[in-house]
C-alpha cells in the first residue's frame, strides 16, 4: 500500500475517505506517548535517578529493537525498586498531561455510540485515573507491586501477575481487543485501534482502522491513518 498525504501533517493508506464515525463499535486506545504526553516508566525512574537508562530500552522496545517486550519491561521496572507511592503522585500531578485532542476524540468516539478500551503496557496507578478522566469503558495494564512491613508505600521492582496473565504487551493488546469485541458482539472490522509503539502493531493489525500518533516509523509504515502533526482529535478528519 501506497501512503498518501491527506492534509498536511495527516496521511492515509488502504482506504478512501471520507468515513462514518458511527460504522465503528469500539475505539481502542495506548495510554502513553498517545493519550498522555509521557511514558509514565521512564519519567517514575527519575525519582531514582535512572530516567535516562529506563528511557533507552523504552526507546529501544518503542521501536521494535527488542524482540521480547516482557522482558524489557522486567528490566525497567526492577530498577524502579524503592520508589514510593508519593513519587508516582508527583508524576501524576506534576508531568502528566493528557494529549491535544485526546478528550475531544474520546468524547466524539462516545456520542457516535462507540464503546472505548484503554490497553497500556503502563501501570494501574495511571490507567485506572486517565479511564475515570476521560470516561473510558474498559482497560487493561499492569500492576506495580508495593512494599510492605518496614518499606510500605514504596515498588519492589517486581509486577503483580493478574487472573488474565502476567504483563500487558503488545500480544496481550491484541486480545484484550479481540475479547472486548466478542463480549460487544461485534467483529475486529469494527474496532478502530490509535498507538505510537511496536507492541501497539498486534492490535492494530486486527482493528478496522489502525491510527499511528507521532509514531515510531514502523508504526508510521503499516498505518492506515498517520497523524505526523497536530493532537489526536485530527483523525476526525478522515470520518465525514
Amino acid at each position: 500500500m501506497s501512503t498518501r498525504a491527506f492534509a498536511p501533517g495527516l496521511a492515509i493508506q488502504g482506504f478512501m475517505p471520507p468515513l462514518k464515525l458511527s460504522d465503528f463499535k469500539l475505539a481502542v486506545f495506548d495510554m502513553d506517548s498517545t493519550l498522555i504526553n509521557i511514558e509514565c516508566v521512564d519519567e517514575i525512574a527519575d525519582a531514582v535517578g535512572l530516567k535516562e537508562e529506563v528511557a533507552a530500552i523504552t526507546e529501544a522496545a518503542m521501536r521494535g529493537e527488542i524482540a521480547d517486550y516482557k522482558e524489557s519491561l522486567r528490566r525497567r521496572v526492577k530498577l524502579l525498586r524503592g520508589v514510593t507511592i508519593a513519587d508516582m503522585e508527583l508524576v501524576y500531578t506534576g508531568r502528566l498531561q493528557l494529549n491535544p485532542g485526546a478528550e475531544r476524540l474520546v468524547q466524539a468516539c462516545k456520542a457516535a455510540g462507540l464503546k472505548t478500551l484503554l490497553v497500556s503496557g503502563g501501570f494501574t496507578f495511571f490507567t485506572d485515573r486517565i479511564r475515570e478522566r476521560l470516561g473510558i469503558d474498559f482497560s487493561r495494564s499492569n500492576v506495580l507491586e508495593i512494599e510492605s512491613g518496614p518499606n510500605c508505600g514504596q515498588l519492589t521492582g517486581r509486577m503483580v501477575d493478574q487472573p488474565w496473565g502476567d504483563i500487558c504487551d503488545g500480544a496481550e493488546k491484541r486480545k484484550m481487543l479481540l475479547e472486548t469485541c466478542a463480549q460487544l458482539g461485534i467483529g475486529p472490522r469494527q474496532a478502530i485501534a490509535i498507538g505510537d509503539g511496536a507492541n501497539d502493531l498486534p492490535m492494530m493489525r486486527e482493528a478496522g482502522l489502525s491510527v499511528a500518533y507521532h509514531a515510531k516509523p514502523k508504526v508510521r509504515e503499516q498505518a492506515m491513518v498517520q497523524i505526523n502533526e497536530g493532537g489526536l482529535d485530527r483523525l476526525l478528519e478522515v470520518f465525514g
